[in-house]
């Protein structure tokens, strides 16, 4: 029996398949949030949320009932929950993305709820629409549930830094685009008009998500051109000064070409009190 309490293991390479068919499977969810719901600053509105056993869209308004999505880590299950209607549920298990989307989509047209979604994914390079996508199509139980008890861990934690701050906060969330769970701090300044930009990601969207001054926090379980699960932490905008801080834990470095300190996950999960050691950085 795996032990609740510590902080799992996440090998990347024997992950892999699972992680990028999951990150297309969340897009699909968090699409249909985005549809559904008014919009928040910093596309806020748009995200996902770390629960007890799930990753959830949370409660979402929708002509005058309430429904919600959740991807069950325990059960491995799609749970579809609506005011009005029944639970209805989909496995969770080694299937193609464009049937994960076929299969939602009708269940969901099967409760009265109408969603069109932009059906090709953000910020992943081929945007092969769900539809077709017959690439990504693993999924396996125990990698499923270990990123998600890593992302349970990680939410504390960031939950206990951000109670720290007094200002604009974002809440801890987990942005479907890059799959990344995060907390960002705002300075209340406006920021220089971003330039940067993201594959298959509209420029104003990106825009309008710097807007601010901001420094963030993360956690990102890699990907097939960076292998390796990280915590990050960056500023917008930043200079040559933010490289030269002196940051904790020694594990931690400065990535010049993102342009922010990482650390590895592997680090944290080693170290004697994980909490404490993310928690320095």
């Amino acid at each position: 029996m795996k032990n609740e309490d510590n902080w799992p293991v996440l090998n990347f390479a024997e992950m892999q398949d699972t992680i990028e068919t999951l990150h297309q499977w969340i897009q699909i969810v968090g699409k249909i949030r985005l549809k559904t719901m008014p919009w928040q600053n910093h596309s806020w509105h748009t995200t996902l949320y770390i629960t007890p056993s799930v990753y959830s869209t949370n409660a979402i308004s929708y002509e005058g009932r309430i429904f919600q999505i959740d991807f069950d880590f325990k059960k491995h299950q799609l749970l579809i929950q609506c005011s009005n209607a029944e639970t209805l549920s989909m496995n969770l298990k080694s299937r193609t993305v464009a049937n994960f989307y076929e299969e939602l989509f009708e269940k969901l047209a099967g409760i009265g709820i109408s969603v069109s979604i932009y059906a090709k994914p953000n910020e992943i390079d081929p945007a092969i629409p769900f539809s077709e996508n017959v690439l990504n199509k693993s999924y396996d139980p125990d990698a499923a549930n270990a990123l998600w008890r890593a992302m349970v861990k990680v939410n504390a934690v960031f939950n206990e830094f951000k109670s720290e701050f007094i200002g604009k906060a974002s809440p801890v969330h987990l942005f479907w685009g890059a799959f990344d769970l995060a907390v960002t701090r705002f300075s209340g300044n406006p920021a220089p008009l971003y330039q940067g930009g993201m594959p298959n990601m509209p420029l104003e969207v990106m825009q309008e998500a710097y807007s601010q001054e901001v420094c963030s926090a993360g956690f990102w379980p890699g990907s097939r051109d960076f292998p390796v699960p990280v915590f990050y932490a960056y500023a917008y905008p930043s200079d040559k000064s933010f490289e030269k801080q002196n940051v904790l834990p020694k594990e931690a470095l400065y990535s010049s070409e993102m342009g922010e300190f990482i650390l590895k996950y592997e680090d944290v999960q080693n170290s004697e009190n994980p909490e404490k050691n993310y928690l320095s950085f």
